[in-house]
C-alpha cells in the first residue's frame, strides 16, 4: 500500500511523456521553420493557401489536442492495441517534426512531400487506433487528420507550382 502514489501525482507522471514529446516536436520544428520564413514567402502558392497568421493558432490547437489524446491512451492499461496506437502516434509525431526540416530547413517542397504522404497515412492510422481504445482520444486526432490531409494537398501544389 505504501507504494501507491496519489491520483494527481499519477496523472502528472502519465501526462509527462506525451506533453514533453509534443512540446519537443513543436520546438524542434520551429528551429527549422522560423529561420526560413523568408524563403517560404518567396514561393509561389496556390489560391487556397491559408494566411500566414492562421498557422500558429491551428498548430497550437493541434498540438494541445495531440498531447491530450496521447495522455488518454497512455493512462489505459497496457495491451498490444495500446502499444500499437502509441507507436503509430509517436511515428506520426516524428514525421511531423521532420517535415519542417525537410520542407523549410532543406528548402525543398519535394522532400516535404516525400515526408507528408506517409505522415498523413500514419495520422489516419493513429486516429483509428485511438478511436478503438478511447473514442474521445480518437476524436481529438480528427482535426489533425483533416489539417495534415489539407497540408498534403497544399505541399503538393507548392511543389508543382515551384518547378516540381
Amino acid at each position: 500500500m505504501g507504494d501507491e502514489m496519489p491520483g494527481w501525482q499519477r496523472t502528472i507522471k502519465i501526462a509527462a511523456l506525451p506533453v514533453l514529446a509534443v512540446v519537443v516536436a513543436w520546438f524542434v520544428a520551429q528551429l527549422a521553420t522560423f529561420p526560413n520564413l523568408s524563403w517560404h514567402a518567396g514561393l509561389i502558392k496556390p489560391p487556397f493557401n491559408p494566411p500566414n497568421w492562421l498557422f500558429g493558432p491551428v498548430w497550437t490547437t493541434l498540438y494541445v489536442l495531440m498531447a491530450y489524446a496521447a495522455f488518454r491512451i497512455h493512462r489505459l492499461p497496457a495491451s498490444t492495441a495500446r502499444r500499437t496506437a502509441l507507436v503509430l502516434f509517436y511515428m506520426q509525431l516524428a514525421l511531423n517534426m521532420a517535415w519542417s526540416w525537410m520542407f523549410f530547413y532543406a528548402q525543398s517542397p519535394l522532400l516535404g512531400l516525400i515526408n507528408i504522404v506517409p505522415q498523413v497515412m500514419l495520422v489516419v492510422a493513429a486516429a483509428m487506433a485511438f478511436i478503438r481504445l478511447d473514442r474521445i482520444a480518437g476524436i481529438c486526432l480528427l482535426p489533425l487528420v483533416a489539417w495534415v490531409g489539407f497540408a498534403t494537398v497544399l505541399n503538393a501544389a507548392i511543389w508543382r507550382l515551384n518547378g516540381g
